[in-house]
């Protein structure tokens, strides 16, 4: 008995010791209107668009986003490019194909069944070229990190001058809103940075909304289609009690009361 009891209060003691941890490391992310939360959410096709734009020509250099197709950016339910401006989109970027007749490898324009191209040829390469920090994918980044979209908006918004005291090795920048503070990736953002085709002002706050949207829909394509299911089936169930209801209240109707 005494030997449980002191297995229960070591576990107690681990198991405070992580809230407490987790208290101190909860952070207050910056807060903005997301179109695409609650039950009847929906993707702000401009702000995908915008946010492909983004991720482009700011962090498709870096990142890669291994699980998108080209087609995929004119489906519906994502930004829903025109398919002639996403087959553009595709022939615009150059693909390494093959092996041809004689056995050797070449390069040729995108087309809509290609994946996204990788920005480097390995993890090896990608390493080298950053400092030894590998970027990583973006394809289901807003799922993979605590805080989600809230966390990759804020991120992108929270470079600051590091507290007096603290020491950051060379390239290494402050950011509040990275876990342990210290980040290898300088701010990607700045004011007008991108010129956004709608005439939108690229400040840094609109280009953070936008790219996280973006990535938002890549993590969950089907976003869209799921909120519509769930409205179906919260529809189907409320006429489905309804009719139990009255089902059962004409039942118990013939059935005499004992006096």
């Amino acid at each position: 008995m005494k030997k449980f009891l002191k297995i229960f209060s070591v576990l107690l003691l681990i198991c405070s010791s992580n809230t407490f941890s987790f208290a101190a490391e909860k952070v207050d992310y910056l807060k903005t209107d997301w179109s695409f939360k609650g039950l009847f959410g929906k993707f702000d096709r401009a702000s995908l668009q915008r946010g492909y734009q983004v991720y482009t020509e700011v962090c498709a250099s870096c990142h890669s986003m291994k699980y998108l197709s080209y087609r995929n950016l004119a489906e519906k339910g994502g930004p829903e490019f025109p398919e002639d401006q996403a087959k553009a989109i595709a022939a615009s970027f150059e693909v390494m194909d093959g092996p041809n007749a004689d056995g050797e490898m070449f390069a040729r324009p995108g087309k809509l069944s290609d994946k996204f191209v990788m920005p480097y040829d390995n993890v090896k390469a990608a390493q080298a070229a950053n400092g030894g920090a590998y970027p990583p994918d973006m394809s289901v980044l807003v799922k993979a990190r605590g805080g989600g979209v809230d966390y990759v908006y804020s991120l992108l918004q929270g470079y600051e001058e590091a507290p007096s005291g603290m020491i950051l090795d060379d390239g290494v920048h402050y950011n509040k809103y990275m876990y342990g503070n210290k980040i290898r990736m300088a701010a990607p953002l700045s004011d007008g940075l991108v010129e956004y085709g709608d005439g939108t002002a690229a400040t840094v706050e609109q280009m953070s909304k936008d790219v996280t949207t973006f990535l938002m829909w890549a993590a969950e394509p089907h976003l869209e289609a799921r909120h519509q299911m769930g409205f179906k089936a919260i529809i189907y169930l409320i006429i489905l009690t309804i009719l139990v209801y009255f089902s059962m209240k004409k039942i118990w109707s013939r059935v005499e009361s004992e006096v």
